[in-house]
């Protein structure tokens, strides 16, 4: 059986424009843009700084995202900051998230 294979947007890397991928994607950089990924899982580390829509299988917050997350399951840590709407059918949330939005979850 084959290890996902995980794509990484280091700190320092800016990018304007969509992402598209397949499997997992961990992102340092800053992205101004959608984010998409049919099943693929997301993890926006603490260094990270989004600007657009997220849409995953499963997404991990650690940084900020001004935008809107489309997901199976959605986790935001404490240091997490989204502006934005959730819609997921599983969040859970660290003490400390910030969420300026709705839920919808389920």
């Amino acid at each position: 059986m084959d290890t996902p294979q995980t794509n990484v947007l280091a700190a320092g890397i800016e990018i304007i424009g969509s992402i598209r991928f397949q499997s997992d994607m961990h992102i340092d950089g800053k992205i101004d843009g959608k984010i998409h990924s049919e099943s693929g899982k997301v993890t926006i580390g603490e260094m990270a700084d989004i600007k657009g829509d997220i849409q995953a299988g499963e997404v991990h917050v650690y940084g900020h995202v001004n935008g809107n997350v489309n997901s199976e399951r959605c986790h935001l840590s404490n240091h997490a900051v989204i502006n934005g709407d959730i819609t997921t059918g599983v969040l859970s949330m660290d003490e400390g998230a910030r969420l300026s939005g709705r839920a919808q979850i389920g």
